[in-house]
């Protein structure tokens, strides 16, 4: 069980490095240049790490084509909205708007699931949003349009979590497959439409190295979940709170305030606290549609 943990803090480890990556070309590229060359990397990368007992030959075949492709739709637009703010925030100010994910996991579990919430989950919603206040401050600092993108990123990822509890028996070829497609065909599209221009090789280099780290991040992940359980694989995702304080001060000097860091701790937990009380393996459906597969 413990090897199963160890990979996953690798994993995710890995997705933020991807995450910095991504951010550093935020000034060299459009968003949905990004997303083209990303998900092209990636993609080619996946493709030779083929989950055990499948092929990618016959992936459109699919047994609920609306949860598919609204998963798919999904995972496009939080892809989009991703980059846009991980190119426009600080990191950890994106990752604990993205943390939110649990908590509308909650609201969402009211309304479209019509399930009980008990007064530990509410106040988990509650402690999480106070965590924001205390991260972002609307009122004492200016709230950018990256502040956002991170929170429709985070609906977005709680809607692909309860799609995902109706897709249990699909094929993970068949929803990588999908968000594949609609990745390369929007981002290319609408890279084309505006200003695309072919990168040069050291930012082709970056591109490739943040579709390695979206790959082998993906891989280690489902390593892990067959290694140990998901309540205990779950709460390792916040371990990427820790990077992005420590990448966003390395690289792109971003240094969080003891107030940003004491909120940042808040949301950590208030996710933690809806884990354990809704004893589901929750994830965060991030700007990469691959690793969206987080659940």
């Amino acid at each position: 069980m413990k090897s199963g943990v160890l990979l996953a803090l690798a994993a995710y480890a890995i997705y933020a490095w991807g995450d910095g990556f991504i951010k550093a070309l935020g000034g060299h590229l459009s968003v949905f240049e990004i997303g083209f060359f990303n998900i092209l990397f990636a993609g080619i990368f996946l493709v030779f790490l083929t989950p055990d007992g499948e092929r990618w030959h016959g992936f459109w075949r699919m047994q609920r084509p609306w949860a598919v492709h609204a998963r798919a739709l999904s995972g496009l637009a939080s892809g989009v909205l991703s980059v846009y703010a991980f190119t426009t925030i600080p990191l950890a100010e994106t990752y604990a708007l993205i943390f939110l994910a649990p908590l509308f996991v909650t609201l969402l579990s009211i309304v479209v699931l019509k399930e009980h919430v008990g007064p530990w989950r509410w106040a988990a919603v509650v402690a999480g949003f106070c965590g924001i206040l205390l991260v972002v401050r609307p009122g004492f600092r200016a709230l950018e349009l990256g502040h956002f993108a991170a929170l429709a990123v985070a609906f977005l990822a709680a809607v692909t979590i309860v799609l995902m509890r109706s897709l249990a028996q699909e094929k993970q070829t068949t929803m990588l497959g999908v968000l594949v497609g609609y990745g390369l065909i929007f981002n290319g599209v609408a890279a084309a439409a505006t200003s695309f221009t072919l990168p040069d090789w050291p930012i082709l280099v970056l591109l490739a190295i943040s579709g390695v780290c979206t790959a082998v991040g993906h891989r280690l992940q489902l390593l892990a979940t067959r290694l140990s359980p998901a309540n205990q694989i779950a709460p390792t995702h916040y371990s990427q709170i820790v990077w992005a304080v420590i990448i966003g001060a390395a690289f792109f000097a971003e240094y969080p305030d003891w107030l940003s860091l004491v909120g940042l701790v808040v949301v950590g937990g208030s996710g933690l606290l809806t884990l354990v009380r809704e004893k589901v393996r929750l994830g965060t459906v991030r700007w990469n549609p691959f690793s969206r597969n987080r659940l």
